[in-house]
């Protein structure tokens, strides 16, 4: 039998990893977890360059129609002080993103569907447009919608959008929501088909570290999300909220130092398999770390979402606890992003929409 070095190095230098290598590198300690960093640094520098793209986040809606179990801003916790901000301060907040330079926002909300809330973010799309000369790339991340809602929203401006599968495993899954109508793994991909069909650069993620949750499961959202061919990707460390049902979880879940390694590896391994996509650092890093955003730059990550929901609503966004940077001036916190990213070895692609160029080469071939 090979050596562990040999074997690490056999499984870096492969084209497809199997079931098998990933739980491999998932499981990987010490010189093994540095040289799988190491190498998906290297193909993050190859591929897609050392430019880092920034989505300013606004969080424009913590009202929410879904009753998922981890989550704290779920409808049923009536301890969470419910927030619709105005259209006007979210034009605000687009309006500091453009003149920031930043080239992208994402407009994120609770899960909602309906008339008014369907024509809410489509005039909020135009006119953010509008403002911005349509120089603003727009993300969503709104949830489960119509296929007709997916089409609106495109056409009055948006053409990326986000929505986690969370669990590619149904059973997993299951553990995760209700068992009821509002809350079906299958619905949940039909709506990442859609949103490819309709020709949004589509995302998806996982939670890492979830009571019920195995490294083989972990590797099977891997496999999952190249399967279905995703063009970008936010994928974080499970933080527990005590207001939910899976609180009571909390004594048998890996240590968050545990779930912050997990998420390095994840990270690394999905730029092995997936070159060429857009992966984002996201916020859940630094509860667990003060520089773990910078740390998973520096391994494969080149999407970085500051956040710039008015302060006075960002407490209240609180999907887990201990929510880093909420008090925050925008303005500073510009500030300190740009030193985390040159910490880093890294650029800013300030003006830059930052598209997937996987699914800039994917739509290249489909036009072959």
């Amino acid at each position: 039998m090979k050596n562990v070095k040999g074997m690490i190095k056999d499984i870096l230098t492969k084209e497809n990893l199997s079931k098998e290598d990933i739980v491999f590198l998932l499981n990987s300690t010490g010189e093994d977890s540095i040289a799988l960093f190491k190498k998906s640094a290297e193909i993050r520098e190859k591929y897609v360059g050392n430019k880092v793209y920034l989505r300013g986040l606004i969080e424009f809606s913590n009202i929410c129609s879904k009753n998922c179990l981890y989550c704290g801003i779920r409808k049923d916790n009536k301890k969470v002080k419910r927030y619709n901000i105005s259209d006007e301060e979210i034009i605000d907040a687009a309006r500091f993103a453009y003149e920031n330079n930043y080239g992208s926002l994402v407009l994120q909300s609770g899960e909602l569907q309906g008339n008014a809330f369907t024509k809410r973010v489509e005039t909020l799309l135009k006119k953010i447009k509008k403002i911005s000369d349509n120089k603003l790339g727009i993300t969503l991340s709104c949830g489960e919608q119509t296929e007709e809602v997916f089409q609106k929203w495109f056409e009055a401006g948006a053409h990326r959008y986000l929505l986690r599968i969370e669990a590619s495993n149904k059973e997993l899954y299951k553990k995760l929501h209700p068992d009821n109508g509002l809350h079906n793994w299958d619905e949940r991909y039909e709506s990442l088909n859609i949103l490819k069909k309709t020709g949004y650069q589509t995302g998806t993620g996982v939670m890492i570290g979830l009571p019920f949750q195995t490294v083989e499961h972990l590797a099977e959202d891997l496999l999952f999300m190249q399967e279905s061919d995703i063009d970008m990707f936010g994928m974080g460390p499970y933080i527990e909220h005590e207001e939910t049902p899976l609180y009571q979880y909390k004594e048998k879940l890996l240590s968050l130092e545990k779930r912050f390694e997990l998420t390095m590896k994840m990270i690394a391994v999905l730029r092995l398999m997936m070159k060429d996509v857009n992966i984002a650092a996201t916020t859940a890093l630094q509860a667990i770390d003060k520089k773990g955003r910078e740390k998973i730059i520096k391994l494969g990550a080149n999407v970085l979402m500051p956040n710039i929901t008015p302060g006075k609503y960002r407490d209240d966004y609180a999907l887990y606890q201990n929510k880093p940077i909420t008090d925050e001036k925008a303005e500073d916190y510009k500030n300190f992003i740009e030193a985390g990213i040159k910490t880093a070895g890294c650029t800013i692609g300030y003006g830059e929409w930052g598209d997937s160029l996987h699914f800039l080469n994917r739509k290249k071939l489909d036009n072959v």
